[in-house]
């Protein structure tokens, strides 16, 4: 049940990401010629998203960086930890996410005592990394 929560909510944030984040081109395939679906409704191009699945060890993470239309990170399994710049280090269990906006610095990786396995999706364009996690911000006081 939670993955399939999690796929719900994976498929609507990603919807709602790539059409806040640029315009995307149309199909023209319409509703009607679909019975799953009520009202009009229209599939928009994905072109440049990816979905990345990966395991962090406890303690492991990431380095700064950024994604210039943003990113979406889903929890599937474990704890795990998200900072963006300025703000605190928030943890995040299964069944939850985080959308970090186009252009944020942050980091994310398992939180101190557990693994975590996580989706990334990226909405589009090249990652760009920076500097490593200290110990001291890695272990900051979580919100």
């Amino acid at each position: 049940m939670r993955r399939i929560l999690l796929f719900c909510s994976l498929e609507l944030l990603l919807a709602f990401s790539v059409a806040w984040t640029h315009p995307a081109r149309q199909s023209q395939a319409r509703a009607e010629d679909d019975a799953h679906f009520t009202g009009e409704t229209v599939t928009m191009e994905t072109t440049g998203v990816g979905v990345t699945r990966r395991r962090f060890a406890a303690g492991a993470r990431t380095a700064w960086h950024s994604h210039p239309r943003g990113q979406l990170l889903l929890v599937e399994e474990g704890r795990g930890r998200i900072q963006k710049q300025g703000q605190a280090v928030k943890e995040l269990g299964p069944g939850e996410s985080d959308f970090t906006g186009p252009g944020i610095v942050h980091w994310h990786g398992a939180a101190p005592g557990s693994s975590v396995v996580h989706m990334a999706v990226n909405l589009g364009g090249d990652t760009k990394w920076l500097e490593g996690v200290t110990d001291a911000e890695y272990l900051a006081k979580v919100k």
